[in-house]
C-alpha cells in the first residue's frame, strides 16, 4: 500500500464538504464526514447498513453509540454519533427513498448474484475522495486511508494525548500512531524550539 497523507487544513475539509453538497453528492458527503469523524477503516465504513444508524426507522440522535465490528481485527469499535455526522446523515437521508434496515448505506449500482445491491467499492471511494481533494487544491498523496489518518491527525492537533489516539486507532505503539498520522520528527522538534520556558 502506498503511503498517503491526512488532510491537514480544516479550510480544505470544509471546502470539500461544501462542494459535495453543492453538487448534490450527499452520499459521498456522508462517507467523507463519517470517515474523518469516526476513524473507521474504509472496509468498515462501506459495510455499514442502515440498521446501525437507525432505530425503528428513525435516525439515531447525536450522542448515540455506534458499534462496528472491525473486519481487520475482529474487535468491536464503539464511537458516538457527533453533530457533524448527524447533520450529514440527515442531509443524505432526506434525499433518498426510505431504505430497508439491512440495506447498505453507501450503495453502488452493482448487484450481486443474489440480486442484492452492493456497497460502493474501495476504488469508487478512492476516486470520489481524489476528485474532491484535487478540486480544493490538495496535491498530497491521497487514498481511502486518508480519512482515518485525518481523524487521528486532527485529534493530535487538538491536544489529545497520543496514547488515546493510539487506542482509538487500535495501534500497538504511540510511535506507530505518530508516523501513521503524519507527524514528523521535524514537527516534534518544533515543540522544543517553541517551548522557551
Amino acid at each position: 500500500m502506498k503511503y498517503v497523507e491526512p488532510i491537514r487544513d480544516i479550510k480544505q475539509i470544509e471546502a470539500m464538504k461544501k462542494l459535495m453538497i453543492a453538487e448534490g453528492n450527499y452520499r459521498d458527503h456522508l462517507l467523507f464526514t463519517l470517515g474523518i469523524n469516526s476513524g473507521l477503516r474504509i472496509s468498515d465504513l462501506l459495510s455499514i447498513k442502515w440498521t446501525l444508524l437507525t432505530d425503528k426507522g428513525k435516525l439515531l440522535k447525536t450522542g448515540a453509540d455506534i458499534t462496528v465490528c472491525e473486519k481487520k481485527t475482529g474487535k468491536e469499535k464503539r464511537f458516538k454519533l457527533n453533530k457533524s455526522i448527524r447533520k450529514a446523515l440527515e442531509l443524505f437521508y432526506e434525499h433518498i427513498q426510505e431504505p430497508g434496515a439491512e440495506d447498505f448505506v453507501f450503495l453502488s449500482r452493482q448487484v450481486d448474484s443474489a440480486g442484492t445491491v452492493t456497497p460502493i467499492s474501495r476504488v469508487q471511494a478512492w476516486r470520489t475522495l481524489n476528485k474532491y481533494t484535487r478540486a480544493v487544491g490538495i496535491r498530497d498523496k491521497i487514498g481511502t486511508h486518508t480519512l482515518r489518518k485525518t481523524f487521528g491527525y486532527h485529534l493530535y492537533k487538538k491536544g489529545i494525548a497520543v496514547e488515546y489516539i493510539q487506542k482509538l486507532l487500535n495501534h500497538s505503539a504511540a510511535s506507530i500512531t505518530l508516523r501513521y498520522i503524519g507527524i514528523s520528527q521535524d514537527q516534534l522538534d518544533e515543540i522544543y524550539v517553541d517551548l522557551n520556558l
